[in-house]
This record gives C-alpha cells, sequence and structure tokens, in this order.
C-alpha cells in the first residue's frame, strides 16, 4: 500500500512540473485579464502565440482554430506548402494576406513570422501589429532600436538580425524592419 501511494505521489509531483514553454492555465488567464480586448479587425502578433480579433492562441493552439480565426480577420489564407526538411522537424506554412506566415506541426500552432507581402499577395483586410511595440515592418532602424530588449545578434548568417527580449526576432535590411517572428522557424543558419 505504502508503495502505491507513494509512486502514486511522485506521478502527482511530476504531472505539477512544466518544463515546456506553453503558459499554465492560471498564466493563460493572468494574461487574458491584463491584456486590452483587440477590435475585430486586428491581429496582435505576441511571443508566445498571437490574437485575432477577440481571440487568443497561444503556441500549442489547433491548427483549424488558428486558420479560421485568422481567415476571418485578415482574409483567406493564399498559399499553404509544407517543409519536411526543417532543422525544428517538419514544418507546415500557411500565407496570409498582410505578409504573416503561421507554422504547425503535428496540427500545432509553433510559431509565426510577419514579413512583406510577396508581388500579386492581395492585401489583407485587417491590421497586424506586434505586441506592446511600436516595432512594425519597414519601421526604421531607429524605432527597432530604441524598442525594450533590443539587442543585436551578432555573427548571425541570415543577414542583419536582433532580438526583442526572449521570445521575438527580427531583420533589418536596408536601415528598415525586413521580418519579425517568433516560435519555431524554418531558417537555415
Amino acid at each position: 500500500m505504502r508503495a502505491g501511494l507513494a509512486v502514486l505521489a511522485a506521478l502527482l509531483l511530476a504531472a505539477g512540473c512544466d518544463g515546456g514553454e506553453v503558459p499554465s492555465p492560471a498564466e493563460r488567464a493572468e494574461g487574458a485579464a491584463a491584456g486590452e480586448a483587440l477590435a475585430a479587425d486586428v491581429v496582435e502578433l505576441r511571443g508566445e502565440g498571437l490574437s485575432a480579433g477577440a481571440e487568443a492562441f497561444y503556441f500549442a493552439a489547433g491548427q483549424k482554430e488558428v486558420e479560421a480565426a485568422l481567415a476571418r480577420v485578415l482574409g483567406p489564407a493564399m498559399r499553404s506548402g509544407a517543409n519536411p526538411d526543417c532543422p525544428a522537424g517538419p514544418i507546415t506554412f500557411i500565407d496570409f494576406p498582410g505578409g504573416l506566415t503561421v507554422h504547425f506541426q503535428e496540427g500545432r500552432l509553433v510559431g509565426w513570422n510577419w514579413h512583406q507581402p510577396q508581388d500579386g499577395d492581395a492585401p489583407g483586410r485587417g491590421a497586424l501589429r506586434l505586441s506592446g511595440s511600436k516595432v512594425a515592418l519597414a519601421s526604421p532602424r531607429a524605432v527597432a532600436q530604441a524598442a525594450p530588449g533590443f539587442a543585436p545578434i551578432a555573427g548571425s548568417t541570415l543577414g542583419e538580425e536582433f532580438a526583442l527580449g526572449e521570445k521575438i526576432g527580427g531583420f533589418i535590411k536596408d536601415d528598415a524592419v525586413e521580418m519579425l517572428y517568433a516560435g519555431t522557424q524554418c531558417f537555415f543558419r
């Protein structure tokens, strides 16, 4: 009987530990209470996921729910594909109007990047913005450098790369922000 209780206690203790990066339910509730309500036509990009209108999604959210919410705000997905050779493992990506690409692994949201739209892409219906920051696509270098948490990433093989805190990164080209990203990416370094 004691051995069974010891095993049960160990399992409960292990279940209480969280080595992942997905916020606990308490952290989610705290974050939701602290944030302001978004307009129905805004996608806010965050270091731990994104919000589309009134719906918030942390990394690990279901693909179908994320796709549907983004389509309601930005318009229908323009293209999708998969890269089985990503260093982080196979990734499915979906491009939305406005230059937003979302990444999924095994049907779960794992990352996003915000880049200049490709030639011929339809303009998005909604607006994209980075949570808590004045930094956006095409922001001048000075705006990015003045942002809280800005740090250049020395030795990047991908260009002039920078971090905004611990969860968001980006690239500067021609003295302006060329791309912003968070979560799992398919960068070959």
